[in-house]
């Protein structure tokens, strides 16, 4: 099961001015850590282009959030002999016992704006249908 709380981590190379300015903001209180400071800046930057992602979600006919795909849900798939376009913003998650076979058979494309997660077997077996 995907936990909704799992976070993704990044890395970023910051010059030494930027990282000083936000040493002293979080040495003088405004920020608990760099962390904190890089999560606000970045929630700050989203709110601001949040018409602007709202517009490219519905044009794109993204899935906005998580979805998490079962063995069940993939056979059922399957069996009206139908194959997937997964279009998520956010996480996209397919069990961990799904195999390679029932994933190339029920899915067609893979586009994650976000994190994708998958067994590296059912990744490897996608790996031309991920974009």
């Amino acid at each position: 099961m995907v936990n909704i709380k799992d976070t993704e981590k990044i890395t970023i190379n910051v010059g030494p001015v930027d990282l000083g300015q936000i040493d002293l903001l979080v040495r003088e209180g405004f920020y608990s850590n760099r962390t904190d400071f890089i999560r606000t800046a970045i929630r700050n930057q989203l709110s601001a282009h949040a018409e602007a992602v709202r517009e490219t979600v519905a044009r794109q006919t993204l899935v906005l959030g998580v979805q998490h795909f079962t063995r069940g849900d993939l056979e059922e798939v399957r069996a009206a002999g139908e194959r997937l376009q997964i279009n998520v913003l956010g996480l996209a998650a397919i069990a961990e016992d799904v195999s390679p076979e029932l994933a190339l058979a029920a899915i067609d494309s893979v586009t994650v704006l976000g994190a994708f997660r998958a067994s590296p077997a059912v990744k490897r077996a996608l790996a031309g249908r991920i974009s």
